[in-house]
Parts: structure tokens; C-alpha cells; sequence
């Protein structure tokens, strides 16, 4: 992943771009792409001057149903996430995937692993 460029060339391409010059001119003489230079000047227009936050949101659309989704686990303690989902959809009107609600569940400590039951000679240590 590329770092953001600095605020010291955004304003330089700024300034350039007060003084007359082109934004495509601009680019080429700071070395950006013509988009980025576009983009920057458009934003200036608008009042933004400094650059928008880079990367994800936090946070996810499942925690406002966090008591809702801990719940079912603990009502019904070998639900599984195709259950859950569908209830999250039916109950709470709340589009998810499977994997999705996995990885929401794994960040909080939540793992599900389901063994099948082990044959009674099984349990022997082998010799």
C-alpha cells in the first residue's frame, strides 16, 4: 500500500493552481497524477483543504446488535451461524454473511468448533 502524499505538496499544488497555473500543468510539475492534482484543486474549491481520512470505518454494523446476537448464543448454546444469520434477518432486519458474522464473533472471543462424539473404544490410549 502507497503512503498519502504530504500536505506540504498538496499546498504547493494548491498555491500553483491560485497563481493560474493548470492542474495537468501542476501534476506534471510536482510529479502527481493529473486525477490526484484534479481532485485536490476540486476539493479546494469546496473548502476542503486537507485530505479526507484514509482507510476503514470502525467499528461494524453488528455491534448495536451485540446483546442480541450474545444472547442467542447463550439461549441456545450449539446455534449455528447459518441460524444466526437467519434470525439477525429475520428479527432484526440485518443483512449479513456467514463469514462475516464469524469474523465479527472471532474479534470478540467467539469460537464455535463442533466435534463429533467419539466412539466409546476410542477413549483407550492405544498401545
Amino acid at each position: 500500500m502507497t503512503r498519502a502524499f504530504s500536505d506540504d505538496l498538496r499546498s504547493r499544488v494548491l498555491a500553483a493552481s491560485h497563481d493560474g497555473m493548470s492542474a495537468r500543468s501542476a501534476a506534471a510539475r510536482f510529479g502527481i497524477g493529473v486525477s490526484t492534482a484534479i481532485a485536490w484543486i476540486a476539493s479546494a474549491r469546496q473548502g476542503q483543504m486537507t485530505p479526507a481520512k484514509q482507510g476503514r470505518r470502525g467499528g461494524s454494523r453488528l455491534d448495536v446488535h451485540e446483546d442480541f446476537i450474545v444472547g442467542m448464543i447463550e439461549e441456545e448454546k450449539d446455534i449455528t451461524l447459518n441460524e444466526m444469520v437467519l434470525r439477525l434477518a429475520e428479527e432484526r432486519t440485518v443483512s449479513i454473511g456467514r463469514s462475516g458474522l464469524d469474523v465479527w464473533l472471532r474479534k470478540r472471543g467467539w469460537t464455535f468448533k463442533k466435534r463429533p462424539h467419539m466412539h466409546w473404544s476410542k477413549n483407550a490410549p492405544i498401545s
